[in-house]
């Protein structure tokens, strides 16, 4: 079993952290850094659509961000690690995923098979070395699936709500009536505060596509150190999903934290300081292993 831990930080960042959380953090180490926050840019990519993404140039290991499915690479997760980085002096890129944000395509045509393509073109073409992957909601379980892909371009995982194989999961635990509905229908409707209609909307196509990147049926070939951090109250993706990854994936350096009071989204201040604090050891646990 995965041990819950959360290991000390380096340089101070507790210290700094504690006095303020990371609004204080940024308003007194980062001012320039905002005066110089990372520009669109868009990747061209033969007969398929543009990704837009933002890049900070620094040392290595980078991380790259993976948001959650609908979400963007704009929100507050998001941006807290781009004024992280550029702190550090370490690399930091995050982009949308086709049918996202500012890149181009349709989500309701989108997979699970069509984002992952998406990560490994980021990490083969714009991620130099290898990268620490932070991955929320499903962008969780991208990461891994990126990291099983791109076992040399992953150095450590850290996965916020992970929500691995959980869409088909949760459609294959539905009353088989409620299921022979959706399919006759061809559609199975989720409400979800997270959209402005409500509800999200998943194809039965869409949901047999990503049958094929299920990972939690055997073990996870992944040996890199992860980390995954998941609320007890989130009403999304049941925390036992994390759970179920650590036990799953190879690697002996797991460490798994669960926030008791930390809901799906992970965006207070205290879940970003930990976010931070996670990702912040595990630079200095690789750098130290170079």
């Amino acid at each position: 079993m995965a041990a819950v831990a959360l290991r000390s930080c380096r340089r101070g960042l507790s210290q700094i952290l504690s006095n303020g959380g990371l609004s204080a953090f940024s308003s007194k180490r980062l001012e320039v850094d905002r005066r110089h926050k990372s520009t669109v840019q868009y990747a061209s990519r033969p007969d398929l659509p543009k990704l837009a993404y933002r890049r900070v140039k620094g040392k290595s290991p980078g991380v790259v961000f993976l948001p959650g499915y609908g979400s963007n690479m704009n929100g507050q997760k998001a941006e807290a690690l781009e004024e992280f980085c550029r702190s550090l002096g370490h690399s930091y890129l995050r982009f949308d995923y086709t049918g996202h944000g500012a890149s181009e395509g349709v989500l309701a045509e989108g997979t699970i098979g069509t984002w992952k393509k998406d990560v490994l073109f980021v990490l083969d073409e714009l991620a130099e070395g290898p990268q620490i992957l932070v991955g929320s909601s499903i962008g969780g379980w991208l990461m891994l699936l990126a990291a099983i892909a791109r076992p040399e371009k992953t150095a450590a995982l850290v996965g916020i709500s992970t929500a691995a194989d959980h869409i088909v999961t949760s459609f294959n635990s539905l009353p088989i009536e409620a299921r022979k509905e959706f399919e006759e229908k061809g559609e199975w409707t989720v409400p979800t505060k997270h959209s402005e209609e409500g509800l999200y909307k998943f194809s039965m196509d869409f949901l047999r596509e990503a049958e094929n990147h299920c990972v939690l049926q055997s073990p996870i070939p992944i040996t890199c150190p992860v980390r995954l951090i998941h609320g007890l109250k989130d009403e999304d993706v049941p925390w036992h999903i994390s759970m179920q990854v650590a036990e799953r994936v190879l690697s002996p350096d797991v460490d798994v934290i669960l926030r008791r009071h930390g809901q799906h989204r992970m965006s207070e201040k205290d879940d970003i300081k930990l976010m931070v604090y996670t990702i912040d050891d595990l630079i200095d646990k690789l750098t130290t292993m170079v």
